[in-house]
């Protein structure tokens, strides 16, 4: 059994179509600068209101990735 070591991070994604795509965002765009990307939990939802309608979604997750050996 390997041993791992973790390593967290906290992001926040936007999106003005959903909250899945403000998560898929904040994680496609850690991967261009981080290495071995394993898990994300979801920490916070919130949105931007503009006329009465949703203009935005802002969602915060925790990255979680390995430690290079």
């Amino acid at each position: 059994m390997n041993e791992h070591v973790y390593k967290k991070v906290e992001l926040t994604g936007s999106s003005p179509n959903s909250m899945e795509e403000a998560v898929s965002n904040a994680i496609e765009r850690a991967s261009q600068t981080l290495r071995n990307l394993r898990w994300f939990e979801v920490t916070e939802t919130r949105g931007h209101i503009e006329n009465g309608r949703i203009d935005h979604w802002q969602v915060t997750v925790r990255v979680g990735f390995t430690l290079d050996e």
